[in-house]
C-alpha cells in the first residue's frame, strides 16, 4: 500500500488509500494528488493496454473465421466441420472473454452485488449472455427449437460477438485512460515548473553548495543565476535582475526585482544573479497552493451535475428492463428463429447504453476548465464558482487595489498651521499612520522616509473603522482622517475646502490632519488608474456586465476616477462594511453579482457577493474569502474568467446534449424498432463499437477547451 489517495472522476466523493475501480460507477480511481508521471507509468493504463493486445490477438482470427464461415464458406477447407468451427471459436474465445474480460465481469458482478448498477452491469450482461448462450447452443443444440438449428443440427453462436465486445470495450478503456491522462496535464505543466535543485550559499564568503529543492530551509540565503529558475518563494537580499512571472501570473511582462521585493518560486530569473531569503517552501509556496487549488477545484461538483446525476440514477435499470422487453418482444412476436433474435437485440441495448458519456460530461470539462484556467493565471476554488460565473450580469469593483495600482503615492502636501513646519507636520502624521492597516498609510510612511523625516513613538492609539485615526505624539493630540471625521470632532476645516475639492476633482484622495483639535493640514494622495483597467471595464461591458464601483472616497473623488473609466454607477462614501450591504441590495433588485476586491478588508463582500474575486497575489485570506483569485490582480483577468466559464459551461451542455441523444437514439435502435420498416436490426458488435467511442468522444470534445484563446 503506498502513501497517495486515489478518487473517482465522476464521483468525487469516493476517496480511497490504494487504486481500484470505484464501487459506483466500475470507473478506474486517480490520484487525488496529481504526479509528474507519462502515461507508461500509469498502472491502470498499462493493465488495460496488456489486456487489450492480448485479446485482439486471439479475437482477429476468431472475427475472420466467423464471418468467412457466415459469408464466405466457399473458402473453408472442405474437410473442416462447422462443428470444428465453432469449437475453434470457442476455444480461441474463452481467453478473451474470461481473462480480457475479467476486471468488466468482476466489475459488474460487485455493481449487482452492492447495488450500484453501472457501464460495467451492462456490459457484463451483455456479454456473458451471448458467451452462456453461445456455449448451451455448442454443447446442447438439441435443446433448442427445430426452426434454430441448421440441418447439420447445430445452432448458431455468438463467440465472435462476445469477443468482439470485450476487445472493444478494452480498446474504449484504454483511449479513455489516454484521454483521461491529458486533462491532468495543466497540473502536470505546473508540477514540471519547480526547479530540481537550488544553490545554498553556505558561509559569509559566498561559497555555495547544489542542493536539492526538497532540503532548502526558511531563513536560508540562495543565489538565483541568470537564466535559473527561483526555487522557492522569498525576498531578495542582493542584486537587481527581470523576472519573468508568466508562467504563475499568465502576463507575459517582465518584472523589475531589486532588494526587498517578493521572489515567486518557479519564476525565471531573466539577466542577473539575484540573492534571496527563503521564507516559504514545499507545500507552503504558492506554486504548491495553485496546484492543490487546481486539484481541489477539478475534483468539485457544479451545480449541472445533478442533471446528469439524477438520469444515472434511473438510467441502467431502464435498460435492463428495456433490454427484458425487446427479449420477450422479439421472443413473442418476432421472426423465426425468434430465440436468436430475441438474444441479440437484448446484448444490443445492454452493450450500446453505456451511462459512461453521461457520468463523464460535467467533470472532464470542469477538470480541463480549470486546468486551463490556472495555466493563465487564475485560481477556481470549485466548479460551482465556473457555473455562477457564467451567469453573472453585475460586477461590484473595489476602487483601491483592484482598478488602481494599490501603490498610491503623495503628490501633495499643504500646512495650514503656523505652529509647525511642514516636516513636524509630517513627522507626526508618518508616527501615527505607521499603526495603521489604511492602504494609504504606507504611502505617508514612504514620503516621511524619502524627505528622511525621523519618526515618534506614539500613545493611546485609537483606529476608527472607515473614518481615520488618533494617537498621542510629544504630549500633543493628533487626529488624521475624512474631512467628516474632523468635523464631528468639532474641529473645523472650511479654510481648506476648496484647495481640497480641486484636490479631489483630479482623483486625489485627501486626507485632514489637526494638531491639539486645530486643523493643520491636507495631504493629497493619488493611486494611479491600472493601465488595464480601462480596456478591461471596455471588454466587460461589450459582454453585457454592469459595472460598480465602490469607493470610501467622497463623491468628488470617486466620480473623476470613474469618469475616467467610463464607470456610470458609483458608491462613494461606503465603510468596510457596507460594501456587503451595497451587494445585497444588487442581489434584491436581481443582479447577479461578482465582487472583485483585495480579498483583505473586502471579505464580508466577497462572501455576500454570487461569487468573490480576489485580486492580487493569491494570499491565503484571498484564497478563503473568494471563489476565484487572479494571482495578477489585473481586472484583464476577469474577462478571460469569464471566457473560460462560458466556454466550459458550454462544452458541459454539448457533452450532456451528446450523451442524451446517443443514448435515447441507440438504445430503441438498438431494440429493433426499425426492423419492422426497414429491416434494420444491430448487431451487438457495432453496438459496442458505438459505445466504446461515446466516452471517448465526450472526453476529446472537452479537450478542446485547452485551446480556447483568452
Amino acid at each position: 500500500m503506498n502513501n497517495h489517495t486515489y478518487t473517482c472522476p465522476m464521483h468525487p466523493e469516493v476517496i480511497q488509500d490504494y487504486p481500484g475501480s470505484c464501487p459506483k460507477c466500475g470507473m478506474a480511481l486517480e490520484p487525488v494528488i496529481v504526479e509528474n508521471t507519462d502515461d507508461d507509468e500509469n498502472n491502470e493504463l498499462n493493465y488495460m493496454k496488456q489486456r487489450f493486445w492480448m485479446s485482439l490477438l486471439f479475437t482477429l482470427p476468431v472475427f475472420i473465421v466467423s464471418m468467412s464461415s457466415d459469408l464466405a464458406p466457399e473458402y473453408i477447407p472442405q474437410n473442416i466441420s462447422m462443428v470444428d468451427i465453432q469449437w475453434f471459436l470457442f476455444l480461441l474465445a474463452s481467453p478473451v472473454i474470461l481473462w480480457g474480460g475479467w476486471p468488466f465481469l468482476l466489475r459488474g458482478y460487485e455493481s449487482i452485488k452492492t447495488l450500484n448498477l453501472n457501464m460495467f452491469t451492462l456490459i457484463a450482461i451483455g456479454v456473458s449472455t451471448a458467451y452462456l448462450y453461445s456455449i448451451v447452443a455448442l454443447l446442447l443444440p438439441e435443446l433448442f427449437p427445430p426452426l434454430m438449428r441448421t440441418k447439420d443440427g447445430l445452432v448458431h453462436v455468438y463467440f465472435e460477438a462476445a469477443a468482439v465486445i470485450t476487445t472493444l470495450v478494452l480498446l474504449g478503456q484504454v483511449l479513455e485512460l489516454k484521454a483521461r491522462s491529458k486533462t491532468n496535464s495543466a497540473i502536470k505543466t505546473l508540477l514540471n515548473l519547480a526547479p530540481k535543485h537550488a544553490h545554498r550559499i553556505i558561509d559569509a564568503a559566498g561559497n555555495e553548495e547544489t542542493i536539492p529543492l526538497d532540503l532548502i530551509q526558511v531563513g536560508d540565503m540562495l543565489r538565483i543565476k541568470p537564466g535559473e529558475k527561483i526555487p522557492v518563494d522569498g525576498v531578495v537580499l542582493e542584486g537587481k535582475s527581470n523576472v519573468d512571472e508568466s508562467m504563475i501570473t499568465g502576463e507575459p511582462l517582465l518584472i523589475a526585482k531589486s532588494m526587498d521585493d517578493p521572489l515567486i518560486g518557479a519564476t525565471f530569473n531573466k539577466n542577473s544573479t539575484l540573492v534571496m531569503k527563503a521564507e516559504r517552501i514545499g507545500s507552503d509556496t504558492m506554486l504548491a497552493q495553485i496546484i492543490n487549488m487546481v486539484a481541489l477545484a477539478q475534483r468539485s461538483r457544479a451545480p449541472i451535475q445533478k442533471l446528469a446525476d439524477m438520469v444515472s440514477a434511473y438510467f441502467v435499470p431502464t435498460v435492463v428492463a428495456v433490454a427484458i422487453l425487446a427479449f420477450f418482444g422479439w421472443y413473442m412476436l418476432g421472426p423465426e428463429p425468434r430465440l436468436a433474435y430475441a438474444i441479440v437485440s437484448a446484448v444490443s441495448v445492454l452493450i450500446i447504453a453505456c451511462p459512461c458519456a453521461l457520468g463523464l460530461a460535467t467533470p472532464i470539462s470542469i477538470m480541463v476548465g480549470t486546468g486551463r484556467a490556472a495555466l493563465s493565471g487564475i485560481l477556481i476554488k470549485d466548479a460551482k464558482n465556473l457555473e455562477i460565473m457564467e451567469k453573472i450580469n453585475t460586477l461590484v469593483v473595489d476602487k483601491t487595489g483592484t482598478l488602481t495600482e494599490g501603490k498610491p503615492k503623495v503628490t501633495t502636501f499643504i500646512v495650514q498651521n503656523d505652529s509647525f513646519d511642514e516636516k513636524d507636520v509630517l513627522k507626526f502624521t508618518a508616527s501615527l499612520e505607521l499603526l495603521s492597516e489604511h492602504p494609504l498609510a504606507e504611502a505617508i510612511v514612504e514620503h516621511a522616509k524619502e524627505q528622511n523625516v525621523s519618526l515618534s513613538e506614539v500613545k493611546d492609539f485609537k483606529a476608527i473603522t472607515g473614518q481615520g485615526i488618533q494617537g498621542t505624539i510629544e504630549n500633543k493630540k493628533i487626529v488624521i482622517g475624512s474631512e467628516d471625521f474632523l468635523n464631528s470632532l468639532k474641529i473645523t476645516t472650511q479654510a481648506i475646502t476648496k484647495r481640497a475639492n480641486s484636490l479631489r476633482e483630479d482623483g486625489k484622495t485627501v486626507i485632514f490632519i489637526a494638531i491639539e483639535s486645530q486643523f493643520s493640514a491636507i495631504i493629497g494622495i493619488e493611486d494611479p488608474i491600472k493601465s488595464s483597467s480601462v480596456a478591461a471595464i471596455k471588454r466587460l461591458k461589450e459582454e453585457g456586465i454592469k459595472i460598480v464601483m465602490l469607493s470610501g472616497d467622497n463623491e468628488t473623488t470617486a466620480n473623476a476616477v470613474a469618469k475616467k473609466l467610463d464607470i456610470n454607477t458609483v458608491y462613494a462614501k461606503v465603510m468596510p462594511d457596507r460594501k456587503a450591504q451595497v451587494i445585497n441590495k444588487l442581489q434584491e433588485e436581481g443582479a447577479i453579482v461578482a465582487m472583485a476586491g483585495d480579498g483583505i478588508n473586502d471579505a464580508p463582500a466577497l462572501a455576500q457577493a454570487d461569487i468573490g474575486i480576489a485580486m492580487g497575489t493569491g494570499t491565503d485570506v484571498a484564497i478563503e474569502s473568494a471563489g476565484i483569485t487572479l494571482i495578477k490582480g489585473d481586472l484583464l483577468g476577469i474577462v478571460k474568467v469569464l471566457k473560460i466559464s462560458r466556454a466550459t459551461m458550454q462544452n458541459i451542455k454539448q457533452n450532456l446534449f451528446f450523451a442524451f441523444v446517443y443514448n435515447s437514439i441507440g438504445v430503441p435502435i438498438a431494440a429493433g424498432v426499425l426492423y419492422p420498416f426497414f429491416g434494420i436490426l444491430l448487431s451487438p458488435i457495432i453496438a459496442a463499437t458505438a459505445m466504446s467511442f461515446s466516452s471517448v468522444s465526450v472526453i476529446v470534445n472537452a479537450l478542446r477547451l485547452k485551446q480556447i484563446k483568452i
